[in-house]
């Protein structure tokens, strides 16, 4: 093997990535004092952390990838999703933190950067990660992306096996319809979201260890170690990126926003859409590198982990760390417009599980999570930057409403004309969950 396409090269390619910022960082100080526009410049942060973050979501594809060899597949992409998105997190729970403290406004932004973040890794994650899977199956034979006849009619079929997280993602669902209802994210909602996750975790995790699929690159070299030198790779890789991304992803957030302060994009907005864009990238790199490798549906099953846990522990933790800062356990409050946010960030996930009932995911309806998310957004902008107050609230409230029941709309439609679909999917579950307890039955056969 040249030494120049050896595995570790890669390796010291990525780690070299990650170098400037961990100089930055130990230089100011440690976690939270790199601050764009104070002691570094917005575009030094953007590109520093920018590139530690890259660097690092290698690092943990990698360490997941290893990992299969050791516990099932379904644990080590839920241990990724998580760490991918535990900057969302961080930036959640300063805003929760906040809010605690007495701040109303806080409060308010936890939820809009909750919803972006989750509308966000639907509406560009699901949609973009589709359409560069078919886009790549050109010139990959990638198993998972399928021709079919038809203008736009290519599609990804997933594995079956996400019936699980699929299940689970389709009840935190409709759970979260009823949330604005209690006019907060209080305890009873933390409990219901939580236990949502833990239960769909104690099912993955007593699941059998698959037989790993034939790796190349890093991962093969690493899982060709014995299995001590192996496990503490991989303990090691999650440990190393998921910290690099934990301190880089904030100070790249707010480097974004100060260049988009600098060119009238209001703080609100940005909150919403750009901060949660900048903690989502290292999940989408990831799940980018994945489809690459012709991995297609490893790449969608982390994405649709990471729905998962953003929809369910994202959602339970605010009101827990609101409760620790406030002193009291406490119900973390919002205001319409953010009611408003969590319905149309419900019905979108109600859409797009629809569209996956049958296991699959077409051109055109990646086209249509695309334009329904981007036209929504960009309505909203336009609004913000053209309307005065009041007005401008009240069409926001209004655009929100009118997306909420397209989503519904079409969401139900799928479900109805896919009933079947939907059957074969709560059975496999059912299945699965068995099991997992030790109670083995069958898997039902799909229906299309």
């Amino acid at each position: 093997m040249s030494r120049l396409r050896h595995p570790l090269v890669a390796v010291a390619v990525a780690l070299v990535l990650t170098v400037p910022w961990i100089g930055a960082f130990l230089s100011f100080g440690g976690y939270g004092t790199v601050h764009p526009g104070e002691n570094i410049t917005p575009v030094l942060a953007v590109l520093v952390a920018g590139a530690a973050i890259l660097g690092a979501a290698f690092l943990l594809a990698w360490a997941a990838e290893t990992a299969e060899k050791d516990v099932p597949r379904a644990f080590a992409i839920a241990v990724l999703a998580v760490l991918a998105v535990a900057p969302e997190y961080a930036v959640d729970a300063l805003y929760a933190w906040q809010a605690g403290a007495g701040s109303t406004e806080a409060a308010n932004l936890a939820v809009a950067n909750m919803t972006g973040a989750n509308r966000i890794l639907i509406g560009l994650g699901w949609s973009g990660i589709a359409l560069f899977s078919i886009y790549r199956a050109t010139q990959t034979a990638d198993p998972a992306v399928e021709e079919r006849s038809g203008r736009l009619a290519n599609v990804v079929t997933l594995d079956r096996d996400i019936s699980l997280e699929i299940t689970f993602l389709l009840a935190a669902t409709a759970y979260a319809f009823f949330v604005p209802l209690g006019g907060g994210i209080g305890p009873l909602d933390t409990a219901v979201l939580v236990g949502l996750y833990l239960a769909y975790l104690l099912i993955v995790v007593r699941g059998d260890v698959e037989e790993s699929e034939q790796h190349v690159g890093v991962p093969a070299y690493f899982q060709g170690f014995s299995t001590v030198p192996r496990v503490a790779v991989v303990l090691l890789g999650f440990a190393f990126s998921g910290a690099l991304i934990f301190t880089a992803v904030h100070p790249f957030a707010e480097g974004l926003e100060r260049l988009g302060l600098q060119y009238g994009v209001p703080k609100f907005f940005m909150v919403q859409w750009l901060a949660p864009l900048a903690s989502e990238s290292p999940e989408l790199i990831v799940v980018a590198y994945l489809v690459n490798k012709a991995r297609t549906t490893a790449g969608f099953n982390a994405l649709i982990s990471s729905k998962l846990n953003q929809w369910t522990l994202l959602i339970g933790t605010l009101a827990v760390v609101y409760s620790i800062s406030a002193g009291a356990v406490g119900t973390l409050p919002f205001d319409g417009k953010q009611a408003a946010e969590i319905w149309i960030t419900a019905a979108q996930s109600f859409f797009a599980i629809a569209i996956l009932a049958n296991f699959s995911i077409s051109t055109r309806e990646a086209l249509a999570l695309l334009a329904l998310f981007a036209s929504q957004v960009l309505a909203e902008f336009v609004v913000v930057q053209t309307v005065a107050e009041p007005a401008a609230a009240e069409l926001s409230m209004a655009i929100l409403y009118v997306y909420t029941a397209v989503y519904v709309v079409l969401g139900a439609a799928l479900v109805v004309r896919r009933r079947e679909s939907v059957r074969a999917l709560f059975g496999r579950t059912v299945a699965t969950a068995r099991e997992a307890v030790g109670s083995e039955s069958p898997r039902p056969d799909h229906a299309d």
